[in-house]
């Protein structure tokens, strides 16, 4: 048989005294804020694909291999030897047609990216792959090398609008701020889009409009508000 090894008068001295360490919670405010830092980007990212069609896979990958390597010369005769020059993707696939379905041949995708540091090449890379091949333009990205102190700014800015608000919060109700309890944050670089469009006829270079990257951060707080 169990027995307690307090009487039941200490039992509810402990409880009492344990909530009575607790304490009633405080009435608390939460709030958030947003900060974001427009800033000129460092860094483009170029990518162009190159596509193949034949009658057999060895014929429309061979194909596709032959009109890549001059697509990826030209590009490093352009930018150097040690241009950042990388494949995202290669595909060779089947191709059908009609109903009931019937193999009319192979298609061959390679995907290349160009990373660069210089902002006024996108338009020579878009044009001197389009002259050497490249059968598709799929996309500019501008961002930055190195995000950390234009994020620290951001979240300053989101930080000092959440606290803000949190004062005209407590203001409002006759109260002020306390201690702060929780502090979260979540940031993101958001990188400017460009819509790639059909590239310009040769001769003519291709425009290229850049644009500002924003890195947009978010901070959530909550403090407890005293008299």
């Amino acid at each position: 048989m169990f027995r307690s090894l307090f009487p039941l008068g200490a039992a509810a001295f402990f409880a009492v005294a344990a909530f009575a360490q607790i304490g009633p919670r405080r009435a608390v405010v939460r709030a958030s804020g947003d900060g974001i830092v427009s800033i000129k980007p460092d860094q483009a990212k170029v990518s162009v694909g190159v596509t193949t069609q034949a009658q057999t896979a060895q014929e429309a990958g061979d194909q596709n291999a032959a009109a890549t390597s001059k697509v990826l010369g030209d590009l490093r005769g352009l930018l150097g030897a040690n241009a950042d020059i990388r494949t995202l993707n290669y595909s060779l696939n089947p191709r059908y047609e009609g109903n009931p379905a019937r193999l009319t041949g192979y298609t061959a995708s390679n995907t290349i990216q160009v990373t660069l540091s210089d902002l006024n090449l996108p338009g020579r890379v878009i044009d001197t792959a389009v002259q050497a091949g490249a059968t598709n333009i799929l996309g500019i990205s501008f961002s930055l090398k190195d995000p950390q102190p234009a994020r620290m700014q951001a979240l300053r800015m989101a930080t000092m609008q959440a606290k803000a608000d949190a004062e005209a919060i407590a203001g409002g109700l006759g109260l002020r701020l306390g201690n702060f309890t929780i502090a979260q944050e979540g940031s993101s670089v958001v990188v400017t889009p460009f819509d790639a469009r059909t590239p310009a006829a040769a001769g003519t270079p291709t425009p290229i409009e850049v644009g500002n990257v924003d890195v947009r951060a978010t901070v959530a707080i909550e403090a407890e508000m005293v008299q």
